[in-house]
């Protein structure tokens, strides 16, 4: 997608020091946290001293936010929402994002900023707009290392297992994105959300390029990037639209950012802010509240609504070995939310589930399907889902909250079902975007040649050699089996 706008020149007045640190009116101060030994599974990595201490000049700047005190439950857990300290920025290497980076505190203001050319970058999953393009859309999302995480032996069959995944799921998928119109919405949404963006930024008196780059699909992240180059940027904002950072979605992202900018010259030397999260921010918190307050008078007795959180899963794995923190922020996102209904004179219970897993290993429970049958079984009348985790309507909205997971709890003796719509181009979330984009310019810093944690060395040839054997012998199974061979001869026919 071409950017929204010709380059423009940014006001002095938004890049002055009043924002080189946070203000507190634009977040909430609360934090929930896990009553538990160890809520917070930052730095499950295993760098060395020496490792940490290298990151120190290589940085990318991320945005944070300050916590408060209360209590509540989230799916039977209890948390305490306590206090924090400001973290300091300058010297503190973050690791629970599964992606090392380092914190660099903002430097005086520059007088040459305001003849910088400014951008901001969003970032989404992408979706196929037609049936023939699910397929391959599918090939793209297996084919990530981030989403299908093999042993590094077998990490060759990481492009054909995408292959014969794409290929066996995509006569199912293409049923779900016919029964929603023959595609997906989630580009013409995110072009939507970039010129809402772009207005409320101009409101303020700042005049910025808006750019769309989708991980899966076009307009790809990697176009994005070619013509924030051509337009001659000098400053970037990235801004992905998952309100939760996961390894599978924002660090994903990430990575695909940090390999294009390292091999470009220019590209290397320009200051970029990423916001990896938004699930703190006063903003996206009301916004949410709003959705849910507004949903409510639906149902004959309000009162008796259970909210009903549905987040997409990550597979376990990512949590307890990866390091991955979106289990946390989610947890924490939605004590928030609750947090923000209680102060409205909204008590009603609430509880989360996890939606949209794949494959035989084990996801983050509970599972949206099995809890609609549990809560039908326990006498739950009213239920309004929440889609906790997308800030734009798609074929996990339309097609498995509105579709699939209705019909279940209807049949599951749920009588009275509503859904919470996704935040799309929500005035307030909006105007929130605006704001965290003006609060995270100034902490531009350039991203330099990034070295990730250190790839696993196996020490034993022989070991290593004997993977690589049955991994063949396992690869030639796969893909000469007769249904395998059959998946590929209708996908050719």
């Amino acid at each position: 997608m071409d950017a929204i706008s010709g380059s423009v020149v940014l006001p002095r007045v938004k890049l002055s020091g009043s924002h080189r640190h946070l203000s507190s009116s634009h977040h909430f101060s609360p934090s929930c946290l896990q009553a538990r030994s160890s809520i917070s599974r930052c730095c499950h990595s295993s760098k060395s001293k020496e490792d940490v201490e290298n990151l120190s000049t290589k940085a990318i700047i991320v945005s944070s936010s300050d916590s408060f005190d209360k209590r509540t439950s989230i799916s039977g857990r209890s948390y305490l929402c306590g206090p924090h300290q400001k973290k300091k920025t300058l010297g503190q290497t973050f690791c629970s994002t599964g992606l090392c980076t380092y914190g660099v505190a903002a430097t005086g203001s520059d007088p040459q900023v305001a003849e910088e050319k400014v951008g901001v970058l969003l970032l989404n999953l992408g979706g196929p707009e037609t049936l023939n393009d699910v397929q391959p859309f599918l090939y793209n999302l297996f084919a990530d290392p981030d989403i299908i995480r093999l042993p590094r032996p077998f990490q060759f069959l990481q492009r054909p297992l995408a292959q014969l995944i794409s290929v066996l799921r995509a006569p199912k998928s293409k049923e779900g994105y016919a029964s929603i119109g023959g595609g997906s919405p989630l580009r013409r949404i995110t072009d939507e959300q970039a010129n809402a963006l772009k207005m409320a930024l101009e409101a303020k008196d700042t005049h910025l390029n808006v750019y769309v780059g989708m991980r899966y699909w076009h307009p790809f992240t990697e176009d994005a990037v070619q013509k924030i180059k051509r337009d001659k940027i000098t400053r970037l904002v990235v801004l992905p639209l998952y309100p939760q950072y996961s390894i599978s979605t924002t660090g994903s992202s990430i990575s695909v950012l940090q390999r294009l900018f390292r091999e470009d010259a220019y590209l290397s030397t320009m200051p970029v802010s990423i916001i990896e999260s938004l699930y703190k921010r006063e903003g996206y918190i009301k916004s949410m509240a709003d959705l849910i307050e507004n949903e409510l008078p639906i149902f004959l007795n309000p009162e008796e609504v259970m909210i009903f959180f549905s987040a997409h899963g990550v597979p376990v794995s990512y949590v307890e070995d990866a390091g991955d923190p979106y289990r946390d922020q989610m947890e924490e996102c939605i004590c928030l939310i609750m947090q923000e209904l209680k102060a409205r004179g909204i008590k009603n219970n609430h509880t989360l589930a996890y939606q949209s897993r794949v494959g035989p290993v084990q996801w983050l429970k509970p599972y949206t399907d099995e809890v609609l049958v549990e809560l039908g079984q326990k006498g739950v009348k009213s239920l309004l889902a929440v889609p906790i985790s997308f800030v734009s309507e798609h074929i996990e909205t339309l097609e498995e909250i509105d579709m699939e997971y209705k019909e279940l709890a209807l049949e599951s003796g749920i009588e009275n079902w509503g859904r919470v719509p996704a935040l799309g181009c929500t005035p307030s979330f909006i105007t929130d975007l605006a704001d965290a984009v003006l609060e995270a310019l100034p902490s531009a810093t350039a991203i330099s040649t990034f070295q990730g944690a250190s790839k696993e060395v196996d020490c034993d040839p022989l070991g290593y050699l004997a993977k690589m054997f049955f991994g063949s012998i396992l690869a030639a199974v796969l893909f000469f089996s007769p249904k395998m061979i059959l998946a590929f001869r209708n996908h050719l026919l």
